[in-house]
């Protein structure tokens, strides 16, 4: 078990805000499900893991009980996640995390957005990798998440231009 610290402002604004625009496409393409950074997915290498937004196809969904959505952690692996990094975390633990912890149980495609460097690193399941330097840009959910575009200009640090 990793005890973590509440969040800051600053990253609870930055999730709250990517958590609202997943969820926003999810209700307009009536396909899944987006989970907050509070829920537990159980993963094939036996971690449970909480990403800071992860979102789970309508398919994979539908294969899920009831009972397992109320009263256990998701015992399924997201198809998208992201995580955003926090003043305190080390952008090595937390690329390592990315790697060996979701594209490695299975995740197709997780961002780790880092507001503090202006980069977003994108890693997908096919071991394609790529570094988004700017936060003047917009990245894509691609075929995962299709028609989710995210403005990263809106994940400046609070009060930045």
């Amino acid at each position: 078990i990793t005890i973590m610290a509440p969040v800051k402002g600053g990253s609870g604004i930055r999730e709250n805000k990517l958590n609202r625009r997943v969820g926003n496409l999810t209700e307009k393409i009536k396909n899944g499900e987006v989970f907050s950074p509070s829920t537990g997915f159980d993963l094939p290498d036996g971690a449970t893991k909480s990403p800071d937004v992860a979102w789970v196809c309508g398919e994979k969904m539908a294969q899920l009980t009831a009972e397992q959505v109320e009263n256990e952690f998701i015992p399924i692996v997201p198809d998208f996640i992201v995580e955003v990094r926090s003043k305190s975390d080390r952008l090595k633990r937390l690329q390592g995390k990315m790697l060996n912890t979701w594209i490695a149980n299975g995740v197709r495609l997780a961002w780790l957005i880092d507001p503090f460097d202006e980069k977003v690193y994108i890693y997908r399941e096919d071991g394609l990798f790529e570094v988004v330097t700017g936060f003047d840009k917009k990245i894509s959910g691609e075929e995962v998440l299709p028609g989710f575009e995210l403005d990263l200009s809106e994940f400046r640090l609070y009060g930045k231009k």
